[in-house]
């Protein structure tokens, strides 16, 4: 048994400081999504303006994952989280204060730097405290458990705009960074002793990952697939309220159940890891997601505004249910040695490609759904491909995962 499996167990009450880590980020991205119209009018600007204060969140994730995991890779998993979930909580505060569309942009940047700490290390912790299957296994639960967060954030937002407008929703942002925060302090215990922690050039780690050809094409594949559920998060105000019609209630009503369809995938994913190779898992949910995101296309076209596109859209984001778990199960095997940094560049990609995404979508104006419909065809066209491009067949001698055959 290695130093790490010997150190490191993933007890209940680190699996719950684990949900808490992976479900406070996709609060601060959701929360808020049903007063995008709102906010519109409240500061003048246009969708895509108010877009930008999702753009500057997602590249503060970007930037914060290059961050705080190599930082955890060298100084271990505690002291960098609890720096980062700290200034999460400091930069939820400023958002909630922001007195200008620009001042909340910018808080919204910084505010997404300080989220990273707590999605790039849960990461790293669970690559700490598992192995194989039970790696993916577990990525797949909490990933779908993380989903429970866009399911009730967007209810939850829309009824407290309702109260308070949207500083209030970003207060209560800020309230729920403070609990994550003091989680942290409390409950967590380091997980990578000093044996397996890296030495040498802060940058050693990140180009040690980035150097695993396969580990690249799974980041890709991940990275794209992620900027599909982005960019559907970014229209979605506008496509479901201005083009289908639908009222901010009834909008998040059906962003929750497009949510609830996410977490049934992800759960029944996390179930098929042991007798289903992996692989051949995240084939068939790409196939049916670049089906769906073509067909979108083609509805649009032809000018239909009707819930037959919440009915693909419904479909689209499910099938990305099957590739997420999996997919970092996979790309993390690849770099098991630097998992933080591993984690890092995956969440790096992630963001990035989502913030370039998320501004795009606006592109076709509010009252137009072919935006989101052209970036999710790329987006699911470019994953598709990436996932070729880790086959066997073009990577005979990477490390791979211990799972059942791959297909």
């Amino acid at each position: 048994m290695s130093a790490r499996a010997e150190h490191s167990k993933l007890t209940p009450i680190l699996f719950m400081l684990l949900v808490v880590l992976g479900t406070t980020g996709p609060l601060a991205v959701d929360m808020y999504l049903p007063s995008f119209p709102a906010m519109a009018t409240q500061f003048g600007a246009s969708a895509t303006q108010i877009q930008l204060t999702l753009t500057a969140f997602l590249l503060g994730m970007a930037a914060g994952q290059l961050l705080w995991g190599p930082l955890s890779d060298r100084l271990g998993r505690a002291l960098p989280l609890r720096l980062g979930t700290g200034l999460f909580v400091l930069t939820s505060v400023g958002a909630a204060l922001a007195p200008t569309l620009e001042s909340l942009i910018a808080a919204r940047a910084l505010q997404g730097l300080g989220a990273a700490a707590g999605l790039v290390i849960s990461k790293a912790i669970v690559a700490d405290t598992t192995t194989g299957v039970r790696t993916a296994r577990m990525f797949s639960i909490l990933m779908t458990i993380g989903g429970v967060a866009p399911a009730v954030a967007p209810i939850l937002g829309s009824f407290i705009a309702q109260i308070g407008g949207f500083r209030a929703v970003l207060w209560t942002l800020a309230a729920v960074a403070a609990i994550m925060c003091t989680g942290c302090l409390a409950f967590y215990k380091e997980t990578l002793p000093l044996t397996a922690r890296s030495s040498g050039r802060y940058l050693a780690p990140l180009r040690q990952a980035i150097s695993r050809p396969r580990f690249v094409g799974y980041m890709i594949q991940f990275a794209f697939g992620f900027a599909c559920m982005m960019a559907y998060v970014s229209a979605s105000p506008f496509v479901y309220q201005n083009v289908m019609g639908l009222s901010p209630r009834l909008y998040a009503l059906a962003f929750g159940l497009n949510a609830l369809g996410l977490i049934a995938a992800g759960f029944t994913s996390a179930r098929l890891a042991t007798r289903v190779p992996l692989r051949r898992t995240i084939s068939v949910a790409l196939s049916v997601m670049l089906g769906a995101s073509l067909l979108l296309l083609i509805l649009v076209l032809l000018g239909v505004r009707s819930l037959a596109l919440a009915a693909v859209i419904f479909i689209l984001v499910a099938s990305i249910g099957f590739t997420t778990g999996n997919t970092t199960g996979l790309a993390l095997a690849e770099v098991r040695e630097v998992s933080g940094s591993g984690s890092a560049l995956l969440g790096a990609a992630q963001f990035a490609v989502g913030a370039m995404a998320t501004p795009l979508v606006g592109m076709s104006g509010e009252n137009s759904a072919l935006g989101l419909a052209v970036v999710l065809l790329c987006c699911a066209a470019v994953s598709f491909a990436a996932l070729i491009y880790t086959a066997d067949r073009f990577h005979p001698d990477s490390a791979g995962l211990t799972l059942p055959a791959r297909s």
